[in-house]
Protein backbone atom coordinates (compact mmCIF):
# COMPACT_ATOMS: atom_id res chain seq x y z
CA UNK A 1 0.00 0.00 0.00
CA UNK A 2 1.06 3.53 -0.95
CA UNK A 3 2.22 6.08 1.41
CA UNK A 4 1.44 9.74 1.24
CA UNK A 5 4.37 12.12 2.39
CA UNK A 6 4.78 15.59 3.25
CA UNK A 7 5.83 18.28 0.90
CA UNK A 8 8.41 19.39 3.01
CA UNK A 9 10.03 15.64 3.05
CA UNK A 10 9.36 15.03 -0.31
CA UNK A 11 11.95 16.72 -1.86
CA UNK A 12 14.78 15.02 -1.65
CA UNK A 13 16.78 12.25 -2.78
CA UNK A 14 17.77 8.80 -1.43
CA UNK A 15 20.63 10.18 0.23
CA UNK A 16 20.02 9.66 3.50
CA UNK A 17 18.62 6.00 2.78
CA UNK A 18 14.82 6.69 3.11
CA UNK A 19 13.51 5.07 0.32
CA UNK A 20 12.49 5.99 -3.06
CA UNK A 21 11.70 9.57 -4.08
CA UNK A 22 7.81 9.75 -3.52
CA UNK A 23 5.96 10.12 -7.14
CA UNK A 24 4.46 13.60 -7.19
CA UNK A 25 0.06 13.76 -8.06
CA UNK A 26 -1.99 17.02 -8.51
CA UNK A 27 -5.60 16.03 -8.64
CA UNK A 28 -8.28 18.53 -9.90
CA UNK A 29 -10.63 19.65 -7.08
CA UNK A 30 -14.12 21.27 -7.43
CA UNK A 31 -16.00 21.89 -4.03
CA UNK A 32 -19.04 20.13 -5.64
CA UNK A 33 -17.28 17.39 -6.01
CA UNK A 34 -15.56 16.63 -2.44
CA UNK A 35 -16.18 13.05 -2.18
CA UNK A 36 -14.77 11.98 -5.82
CA UNK A 37 -12.06 13.71 -4.86
CA UNK A 38 -11.51 11.37 -1.69
CA UNK A 39 -12.36 8.47 -3.91
CA UNK A 40 -9.90 9.23 -5.90
CA UNK A 41 -7.23 10.05 -3.60
CA UNK A 42 -7.86 6.96 -1.29
CA UNK A 43 -7.92 4.20 -4.94
CA UNK A 44 -4.43 6.04 -5.89
CA UNK A 45 -2.65 5.47 -2.16
CA UNK A 46 -4.60 1.78 -1.84
CA UNK A 47 -3.32 0.57 -4.28
CA UNK A 48 0.21 2.00 -4.75
CA UNK A 49 3.63 0.43 -4.16
CA UNK A 50 5.22 3.30 -4.32
CA UNK A 51 4.95 6.36 -1.99
CA UNK A 52 2.89 8.81 -3.43
CA UNK A 53 2.82 13.11 -2.91
CA UNK A 54 -0.61 13.78 -3.36
CA UNK A 55 -2.11 17.22 -3.82
CA UNK A 56 -5.47 18.84 -4.36
CA UNK A 57 -5.65 21.67 -6.85
CA UNK A 58 -7.94 24.23 -5.63
CA UNK A 59 -8.68 26.99 -7.28
CA UNK A 60 -8.99 29.46 -4.51
CA UNK A 61 -5.85 28.85 -3.01
CA UNK A 62 -4.25 29.59 -6.00
CA UNK A 63 -5.97 32.69 -6.69
CA UNK A 64 -4.66 33.76 -2.94
CA UNK A 65 -1.53 32.93 -3.46
CA UNK A 66 -1.87 35.34 -6.91
CA UNK A 67 -0.20 32.32 -9.14
CA UNK A 68 -4.11 32.18 -11.19
CA UNK A 69 -5.99 35.20 -11.67
CA UNK A 70 -7.61 33.92 -14.71
CA UNK A 71 -11.94 35.03 -15.24
CA UNK A 72 -13.93 32.14 -15.48
CA UNK A 73 -15.35 31.31 -18.72
CA UNK A 74 -19.15 30.07 -19.76
CA UNK A 75 -17.82 26.42 -20.92
CA UNK A 76 -15.37 25.76 -17.70
CA UNK A 77 -17.05 22.75 -16.44
CA UNK A 78 -14.65 22.60 -13.51
CA UNK A 79 -13.10 24.90 -11.18
CA UNK A 80 -9.63 22.64 -12.42
CA UNK A 81 -10.71 23.38 -16.09
CA UNK A 82 -7.63 25.63 -16.48
CA UNK A 83 -5.31 25.09 -12.99
CA UNK A 84 -4.16 22.12 -14.54
CA UNK A 85 -2.32 23.41 -16.52
CA UNK A 86 -0.13 24.55 -13.65
CA UNK A 87 1.59 21.09 -12.67
CA UNK A 88 4.83 22.00 -13.80
CA UNK A 89 4.70 24.78 -12.23
CA UNK A 90 3.95 23.71 -9.07
CA UNK A 91 5.74 20.35 -9.22
CA UNK A 92 8.71 23.18 -9.46
CA UNK A 93 9.23 21.98 -12.59
CA UNK A 94 10.95 18.98 -12.19
CA UNK A 95 10.98 15.39 -12.48
CA UNK A 96 7.86 13.54 -13.76
CA UNK A 97 4.72 14.14 -12.05
CA UNK A 98 0.81 13.68 -12.96
CA UNK A 99 -2.58 15.66 -13.17
CA UNK A 100 -5.69 13.70 -12.76
CA UNK A 101 -9.44 15.18 -12.33
CA UNK A 102 -11.33 14.08 -9.09
CA UNK A 103 -13.99 12.06 -11.13
CA UNK A 104 -11.53 8.81 -11.13
CA UNK A 105 -11.32 5.50 -9.67
CA UNK A 106 -7.80 3.50 -10.12
CA UNK A 107 -8.31 0.07 -9.69
CA UNK A 108 -4.43 -0.78 -10.48
CA UNK A 109 -1.13 0.12 -8.94
CA UNK A 110 0.32 3.41 -10.11
CA UNK A 111 3.58 2.30 -10.22
CA UNK A 112 2.37 0.58 -13.57
CA UNK A 113 1.64 3.43 -14.90
CA UNK A 114 4.97 5.42 -14.03
CA UNK A 115 6.71 2.53 -15.11
CA UNK A 116 5.63 3.81 -18.94
CA UNK A 117 7.15 7.24 -18.61
CA UNK A 118 9.83 7.99 -21.40
CA UNK A 119 11.89 11.07 -21.00
CA UNK A 120 11.84 11.47 -24.80
CA UNK A 121 8.29 13.15 -24.57
CA UNK A 122 7.43 16.18 -23.08
CA UNK A 123 4.01 14.75 -21.61
CA UNK A 124 2.47 11.61 -21.98
CA UNK A 125 -1.28 10.94 -22.16
CA UNK A 126 -4.06 8.53 -23.37
CA UNK A 127 -4.96 9.83 -26.95
CA UNK A 128 -8.34 9.56 -27.19
CA UNK A 129 -10.87 9.71 -30.35
CA UNK A 130 -14.05 11.03 -28.50
CA UNK A 131 -16.85 13.44 -29.56
CA UNK A 132 -19.43 13.60 -26.93
CA UNK A 133 -22.95 13.43 -28.08
CA UNK A 134 -24.54 15.31 -25.14
CA UNK A 135 -24.57 19.05 -24.73
CA UNK A 136 -24.39 18.97 -21.04
CA UNK A 137 -22.54 16.84 -18.13
CA UNK A 138 -22.19 16.21 -14.33
CA UNK A 139 -24.75 18.97 -12.65
CA UNK A 140 -26.08 20.71 -15.97
CA UNK A 141 -22.45 21.77 -17.08
CA UNK A 142 -21.81 22.87 -20.14
CA UNK A 143 -19.75 19.84 -22.81
CA UNK A 144 -17.62 21.56 -25.18
CA UNK A 145 -16.06 19.44 -27.81
CA UNK A 146 -13.13 19.93 -29.23
CA UNK A 147 -9.79 18.06 -30.65
CA UNK A 148 -7.87 15.83 -28.25
CA UNK A 149 -11.01 16.29 -25.79
CA UNK A 150 -10.46 14.09 -23.03
CA UNK A 151 -6.55 13.80 -23.25
CA UNK A 152 -6.09 16.51 -20.44
CA UNK A 153 -7.92 14.84 -18.34
CA UNK A 154 -5.19 12.24 -17.10
CA UNK A 155 -1.41 13.76 -17.75
CA UNK A 156 1.91 12.76 -17.32
CA UNK A 157 4.18 15.89 -17.12
CA UNK A 158 7.90 15.72 -17.95
CA UNK A 159 7.93 18.72 -16.05
CA UNK A 160 11.64 20.32 -16.69
CA UNK A 161 10.82 19.89 -20.44
CA UNK A 162 12.18 23.15 -21.99
CA UNK A 163 8.93 23.64 -23.88
CA UNK A 164 6.93 22.74 -20.76
CA UNK A 165 9.21 25.26 -18.73
CA UNK A 166 7.82 28.01 -20.90
CA UNK A 167 4.61 27.31 -21.85
CA UNK A 168 2.68 26.53 -18.60
CA UNK A 169 3.87 29.47 -16.51
CA UNK A 170 1.83 30.90 -14.24
CA UNK A 171 0.98 34.44 -16.55
CA UNK A 172 0.13 31.48 -19.59
CA UNK A 173 -2.12 29.38 -17.56
CA UNK A 174 -4.02 32.62 -17.03
CA UNK A 175 -4.37 34.19 -19.85
CA UNK A 176 -3.83 31.52 -23.19
CA UNK A 177 -6.45 30.40 -24.91
CA UNK A 178 -8.47 27.17 -24.11
CA UNK A 179 -7.68 25.64 -27.45
CA UNK A 180 -3.89 26.80 -26.40
CA UNK A 181 -3.97 24.31 -23.69
CA UNK A 182 -6.22 21.91 -23.66
CA UNK A 183 -4.81 20.93 -27.92
CA UNK A 184 -1.40 21.28 -26.30
CA UNK A 185 -0.13 23.26 -28.96
CA UNK A 186 2.75 24.51 -27.24
CA UNK A 187 4.12 20.92 -28.29
CA UNK A 188 4.97 18.73 -31.74
CA UNK A 189 2.79 15.65 -31.93
CA UNK A 190 6.15 14.15 -31.85
CA UNK A 191 6.60 15.20 -28.27
CA UNK A 192 3.16 13.90 -27.22
CA UNK A 193 3.49 10.11 -25.71
CA UNK A 194 0.60 7.93 -25.54
CA UNK A 195 -0.19 5.37 -22.55
CA UNK A 196 -3.05 2.93 -22.77
CA UNK A 197 -6.61 3.58 -22.87
CA UNK A 198 -7.20 1.30 -19.76
CA UNK A 199 -5.70 4.41 -17.90
CA UNK A 200 -8.43 6.77 -18.48
CA UNK A 201 -11.40 4.37 -19.39
CA UNK A 202 -13.93 6.85 -20.66
CA UNK A 203 -17.52 5.52 -18.85
CA UNK A 204 -19.78 5.66 -21.85
CA UNK A 205 -17.15 5.43 -24.80
CA UNK A 206 -14.87 2.81 -23.99
CA UNK A 207 -16.10 -0.82 -23.77
CA UNK A 208 -14.77 -3.73 -21.99
CA UNK A 209 -14.23 -6.92 -23.82
CA UNK A 210 -14.67 -9.80 -21.39
CA UNK A 211 -12.06 -11.97 -23.81
CA UNK A 212 -9.57 -9.24 -23.80
CA UNK A 213 -7.44 -8.45 -20.87
CA UNK A 214 -5.90 -5.20 -22.41
CA UNK A 215 -9.50 -3.54 -22.39
CA UNK A 216 -10.04 -4.22 -18.62
CA UNK A 217 -9.95 -0.36 -17.00
CA UNK A 218 -7.32 0.27 -14.62
CA UNK A 219 -8.56 3.93 -13.86
CA UNK A 220 -12.32 4.49 -14.38
CA UNK A 221 -12.70 7.98 -15.54
CA UNK A 222 -16.46 9.13 -15.05
CA UNK A 223 -16.57 11.67 -17.32
CA UNK A 224 -20.07 12.66 -17.70
CA UNK A 225 -20.92 12.48 -13.92
CA UNK A 226 -20.67 9.88 -11.20
CA UNK A 227 -22.35 8.56 -8.51
CA UNK A 228 -21.75 11.45 -6.13
CA UNK A 229 -24.43 13.56 -8.64
CA UNK A 230 -28.00 12.01 -7.70
CA UNK A 231 -28.18 11.78 -11.90
CA UNK A 232 -25.84 8.99 -12.31
CA UNK A 233 -25.91 7.01 -9.12
CA UNK A 234 -26.75 3.91 -11.10
CA UNK A 235 -23.82 5.13 -13.74
CA UNK A 236 -21.82 1.87 -15.18
CA UNK A 237 -19.11 1.11 -12.52
CA UNK A 238 -21.09 3.06 -9.93
CA UNK A 239 -20.78 0.08 -7.21
CA UNK A 240 -17.34 -0.03 -7.68
CA UNK A 241 -17.18 3.72 -7.17
CA UNK A 242 -19.88 3.88 -4.04
CA UNK A 243 -17.28 1.02 -2.54
CA UNK A 244 -14.47 2.94 -2.85
CA UNK A 245 -16.45 5.42 -1.19
CA UNK A 246 -17.10 3.42 1.82
CA UNK A 247 -13.62 2.45 2.63
CA UNK A 248 -12.15 6.12 2.10
CA UNK A 249 -14.66 7.14 4.92
CA UNK A 250 -13.35 4.37 6.70
CA UNK A 251 -10.28 5.58 6.94
CA UNK A 252 -10.87 9.02 7.10
CA UNK A 253 -13.03 7.98 10.67
CA UNK A 254 -9.98 6.04 11.64
CA UNK A 255 -7.40 9.41 11.26
CA UNK A 256 -9.92 10.95 13.38
CA UNK A 257 -9.61 8.57 15.96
Amino acid sequence: MGSEIPPSSAAGTDLAGEGPRPFKIFIGYDPREDAAFDVCRQSLLKRSSVPLEIHPIKQSELRAAGIFWRERGPTESTEFSFTRFLTPYLAGFQGWAMFVDCDFLYLADIKELISLIDDRYAIMCVHHEYAPKETTKMDGAVQTVYPRKNWSSMVLYNCGHPKNREALTPEAVSTQTGAFLHRFVWLEDAEIGEVPFVWNFLVGHNKVDPDDPATFPKAIHYTMGGPWFEKYKDCEFADLWLKELEDANKEKKLADV
